[in-house]
């Protein structure tokens, strides 16, 4: 192994800083916020039971992402979100990974996911359709109800309408399981109020494979060399696809897919009801492009001021906010010694906010994604990972992001209503309490 140095820890002031953060909102984002700031771009966080290791920027994310991840591992058994999805895609190393991204990713390129814009179109009309005019809607919750339809019509292939109400808690639930929280500094904290919900989610999803394959069944063979239209399908199909690994994987893009979502959508309306000349800009667009006929995988490609609000809240608020990997062999990353066994997060979102590649990186600009803007160093924008393990759903979310967002400025006015967000770090980084957004239907 290339020697290296030792990670710089804190000093104990730094470190008693960092207790308050987490006891204050739970949020390891306020902790590796002090730390940067205090220590720099790579630190050890020295807690009881919590010593990782966190690095910031484009060097460390080519390492951890590319060049060194054979030494890092996705997976640890102790870890809640390894307990729930089991061996989903998201948790899997190796030659286990790469199978089911092999079964999982035809569906999930371009030329199918397009197939589902009239999908995702009606379920947009279909969710502010109940937008009454003048009142206050919470576009968090409003995005997650979307999101889930979008989810579960499209990749699995079903309408989730008649069931949205009974599994929201259970899906809230298998969220909070998987959510930072006192489990990080005491991982053998009984976690109690989690089981019934999950295994109702649990009966909900097996009870769809099997029909899945009851349907199937009874079909004549499909031509296995193209992919099937819905997530579902093309893992029922794949002979050696148990029903346990299709739970693990439905389940892994439920949880992770409509989440992600659910915080995109919430945060690029939050950052337009924040910013009405932005606002102004995308509704201008959408008008120009669209008129008043309907979003088409075809006309969405030209909203490309929408596409670069829609790129800067990635950068402002990544979902996904930080990477998560195991240490599995001594390495050596950014010049820095890391024994086998570590936990090593990439912060994201301190990448994306590092004022050594971003000009005034507070600020909400969605001009820094102008097509005849400076591209970013590679690395300094990873709003999806990067690398072999890139996010398998980037080219679904994106489509969804400008269909929604386009269907819903071309039919309403939003205003803020003042209220104050800020981040929070659940499973994904949302907008918390929520984002209250006046809603008057446009008038043509």
């Amino acid at each position: 192994m290339t020697t290296g140095c030792p990670l710089p820890e804190a000093e104990p002031q730094t470190g008693l800083h960092v207790l308050r953060g987490l006891a204050r909102d739970r949020s390891l984002l306020t902790a590796m916020s002090i730390m940067r700031d205090e220590v720099g771009p790579a630190f050890r966080i020295t807690l009881p039971g919590f010593q990782p290791a966190v690095m910031v920027g484009p060097d460390s994310n080519r390492q951890i992402m590319v060049s060194q991840r054979d030494h890092l591992s996705w997976r640890k058994e102790s870890d809640p979100v390894t307990k729930l999805l089991r061996h989903g895609v998201l948790v899997e190393d190796g030659d286990s990974h790469a199978r089911l991204r092999g079964h999982m990713e035809p569906v999930l390129l371009k030329p199918q996911v397009v197939h589902h814009v009239p999908a995702m179109l009606a379920y947009t009309d279909r969710v502010t359709a109940g937008w009454a005019d003048g009142a206050t809607a919470d576009m968090l919750v409003e995005m997650r109800r979307l999101a889930l339809l979008i989810f579960m019509g499209t990749l699995v292939d079903v309408e989730f309408g008649p069931d949205m109400d009974r599994l929201w808690r259970p899906i809230l639930r298998a969220i909070k399981y998987i959510s930072p929280g006192l489990w990080i500094i005491l991982p053998n904290m009984p976690r109690f109020g989690y089981r019934a919900a999950l295994d109702e989610l649990d009966a909900y999803l097996y009870a769809l494979i099997r029909q899945r394959r009851a349907q199937l069944a009874g079909e004549p063979p499909a031509d296995t060399t193209k992919p099937a239209h819905d997530l579902l399908t093309q893992l029922v199909r794949a002979p050696e696809m148990t029903d346990d690994l299709i739970r693990d994987q439905i389940l892994t893009m439920l949880i992770a897919g409509h989440d992600t979502s659910t915080a995109l959508l919430a945060w690029v309306l939050h950052l337009l009801g924040e910013h009405p000349d932005v606002m102004a800009r995308a509704r201008a667009e959408v008008d120009a492009v669209l008129g008043a006929a309907e979003p088409t995988a075809a006309n969405v490609e030209h909203l490309e001021y929408l596409d670069a609000v829609i790129k800067e809240a990635l950068r402002l608020y990544p979902p996904i906010h930080v990477g998560n990997r195991i240490v599995a062999d001594d390495a050596v990353i950014a010049g820095y010694e890391l024994k086998a066994g570590t936990r090593l997060m990439a912060s994201i979102y301190l990448t994306h906010r590092d004022e050594r590649y971003w000009d005034a990186p507070a600020e909400f600009r969605p001009e820094r994604f102008a097509r005849d803007a400076e591209r970013p160093a590679a690395f300094t924008y990873v709003p999806f990972g990067g690398g072999p393990r890139v996010c398998i759903g980037a080219t679904f979310a994106q489509v969804e992001a400008r269909v929604v967002l386009g269907r819903i400025l071309q039919q309403f006015d939003l205003t803020s209503t003042g209220r104050r967000v800020h981040a929070y770090m659940g499973a994904t980084l949302e907008p918390h309490p929520g984002v209250f957004l006046r809603v008057q239907r446009r008038q043509r």
